[in-house]
């Protein structure tokens, strides 16, 4: 029996619950760009109105939360101007993009941040699917947060998603970004990024 008693074996490979610690580093003033920020939208449970929640499905920022602002928007084509935001997040969003569109969102992340601003990123290492059946890899997550314990899970179209902490870095560095850190735990990992000061 799976761990996970919603998971169809046949079709979803999930892996075990990761923990992951979302520490609030943020100022009180940070205007905070949340990429793929419906759903669960657990940094806008962090910070409320200081973060505007972007996501391509509508019915995922209506799902989420109150206290963000919510804008339907494509990650690889963001409707704000250069320099908009202190600060930019993506919680397990990166597994959603299809690898050759990732370059895309890294760069415009790295447009709309202010220089001296900071990506924070949250994401899971995904493997090659190799000869698997299942077409979905899903990662359950307990997200910490200060004051409450989120318990969630995502789920992606397996093929062309394969993904590593070393992989996005080195993306983020061809975006313009400066890689501050890297920290991998269990099957997630941590990456804080900034926008070098002009």
């Amino acid at each position: 029996m799976s761990p996970h008693p919603e998971i169809d074996e046949k079709r979803m490979f999930a892996i075990d619950q990761q923990v992951v610690g979302v520490e609030d580093t943020f100022q009180d003033e940070d205007l905070i760009i949340d990429l793929g920020g419906g759903g669960e939208g657990v940094i806008g449970q962090l910070r409320g109105r200081q973060v505007v929640a972007v996501d391509l499905r509508r019915g995922e920022l209506e799902e989420c939360a109150s206290g963000p602002i919510k804008v339907v928007a494509d990650a690889t084509d963001l409707p704000f101007l250069d320099a908009s935001f202190d600060a930019a997040t993506a919680f397990f969003f990166l597994m959603y993009v299809p690898n050759e569109q990732l370059t895309a969102v890294l760069r415009e992340a790295h447009r709309v941040l202010r220089p001296g601003g900071t990506f924070h990123v949250w994401d899971v290492t995904i493997p090659p699917r190799g000869d698997r059946e299942q077409s979905v890899f899903v990662v359950p997550i307990k997200a910490v947060l200060p004051d409450r314990t989120i318990e969630t899970g995502y789920g992606t179209r397996w093929e062309g998603r394969e993904m590593s902490c070393d992989a996005i870095a080195q993306m983020a560095r061809d975006a313009g970004f400066a890689v501050d850190a890297m920290a991998q735990e269990g099957e997630t990992f941590r990456l804080t990024l900034t926008r070098p000061a002009e």
